[in-house]
């Protein structure tokens, strides 16, 4: 039987795992619009800013992680994060990308926060389905939002009300 998953605050020893798991999303070219690798030291801010980072471990490998980024600074949008959901290759398509969601929906609840939102390439089928098993809706589409290998791409928009904006 396989090792449960479990869910936590990232810490500063996940930070490699986070550098490789991010780097397989850029060298897939289905997740983000960054081209060039990172490093665990790159990744460092990530646990500095606000907003948490989750990661997901199987026995004592991390094989997905979630983070919330502000979505702006202007103060009128503090409670609205923009979240990314990583899940290492050997790992999808197990409820690790669903895990490190849903705990990350706790989080930012508790942490006071009434939206997720996020940006997903059109063709990543499987992002979008676990959004909306997360209970996320798409609002729109940026079309041309920015350029990946030198090609226009769109994002879908999908948001999750949370807390008092959510009853």
């Amino acid at each position: 039987m396989a090792d449960a998953l479990a869910t936590r605050a990232a810490a500063p020893a996940d930070l490699a795992a986070l550098a490789r798991i991010y780097n397989q999303g850029i060298a897939d070219r289905s997740a983000t619009f960054e081209t060039a690798p990172r490093t665990a030291a790159d990744l460092a801010g990530w646990l500095e800013r606000p907003g948490p980072v989750i990661v997901v471990e199987r026995g004592a490998e991390v094989i997905a992680f979630a983070a919330a980024a502000p979505y702006s600074p202007r103060p009128c949008y503090a409670g609205v994060a923009e979240l990314s959901i990583y899940v290492d290759r050997a790992a999808r398509g197990q409820g690790a990308g669903r895990a490190a969601g849903a705990a990350m929906l706790r989080a930012l609840e508790a942490g006071g926060y009434w939206k997720a939102v996020g940006k997903v390439f059109p063709e990543n089928e499987a992002s979008l389905a676990l959004l909306r098993a997360l209970g996320f809706r798409e609002v729109g589409r940026h079309r041309r939002h920015a350029r990946l290998d030198g090609a226009w791409r769109d994002v879908v928009v999908v948001e999750r009300l949370l807390g008092d904006a959510a009853r």
